[in-house]
């Protein structure tokens, strides 16, 4: 049997994001934030419920600040104490798994989707994503990127407006555009 475009999607293999049921669930998705959006600092229960909603999988405890934006919400699985502050954008056309205790400064852009860099795929208008991993109490600074396909190690901090554009291992300070390690913890 075909694979659908979602399942190829989930993949990590070309697809096209104007199914019918794509667009269905980023319609979904765009509903959902706008709601959550729409949300006042005295509504953190219902805040909860709707990332509990929205999301894959999240911890018990975690804050999002508005605006933020996804597009789909259920390919994002949130840890424990997972903190993001304002401005923050997650495509997550594959998984991003977000460990505990991980913490976002504003503008932070989490990125799964991709293009074909061959200009007649692209042209074509398939696309492609590739999963997103950030371990276990990691701090990312304001502005910063994190690309298709990247995985952020454990007890690791993101500089400030850096482009993570390959894996970063666990206990580093990395930074800058391509980031890149400036020392070990």
């Amino acid at each position: 049997m075909d694979k659908t475009e979602k399942q190829k999607m989930l993949a990590g293999e070309l697809y096209r994001s104007t199914d019918p049921e794509l667009v269905a669930e980023r319609h979904n998705a765009r509903r959902l934030t706008r709601l959550y959006n729409a949300t006042t600092e005295q509504e953190s229960e219902k805040r909860v419920q709707m990332l509990r909603e929205l999301f894959g999988t999240v911890g018990s405890t975690l804050e999002i600040e508005p605006p933020f934006y996804c597009d789909y919400g259920y390919n994002i699985y949130a840890g424990e104490g997972f903190y993001m502050n304002f401005g923050c954008i997650i495509l997550d056309c594959c998984s991003v798994h977000i460990g505990d205790n991980v913490l976002c400064a504003p503008a932070v852009q989490i990125y799964t989707a991709t293009h074909p860099t061959d200009p007649e795929i692209r042209l074509s208008g398939l696309e492609l994503a590739a999963p997103v991993r950030i371990g276990n109490n990691v701090w990312i600074g304001g502005g910063a990127i994190i690309c298709p396909g990247v995985t952020v190690g454990d007890h690791t901090t993101i500089a400030a407006g850096s482009v993570v554009v390959k894996d970063i291992p666990e206990r580093v300070v990395a930074g800058g555009n391509p980031c890149r390690i400036i020392r070990h913890l």
